[in-house]
């Protein structure tokens, strides 16, 4: 039987209220590598660089869900995202 999808009609939330990090050293951390990956994917239109935003790796299950403090999706154009759905 196949299932229709219906991810139309779930809410995928952009922020789980929780803070971004504990302390300055690891807001330092995560900045650096973050900004170190732009500028190596910098000429690539299909790498997406993110930190700190909710990844739903599975589809209409809004409840599973992680938040990286960086990651690289390739693939993918550059530009904002609220979250990101795999």
């Amino acid at each position: 039987m196949i299932v229709p999808r219906r991810t139309e009609l779930i809410h995928y939330p952009d922020s789980d209220g929780r803070p971004t990090t504990d302390d300055t050293l690891q807001f330092d951390w995560i900045a650096i590598l973050k900004w170190n990956a732009e500028a190596l994917f910098a000429s690539r239109d299909d790498a997406f660089v993110a930190g700190d935003n909710l990844i739903y790796p599975v589809e209409c299950e809004p409840d599973t869900r992680q938040a990286p403090d960086v990651y690289v999706a390739f693939g993918r154009p550059k530009g904002y995202r609220g979250s990101y759905r795999v």
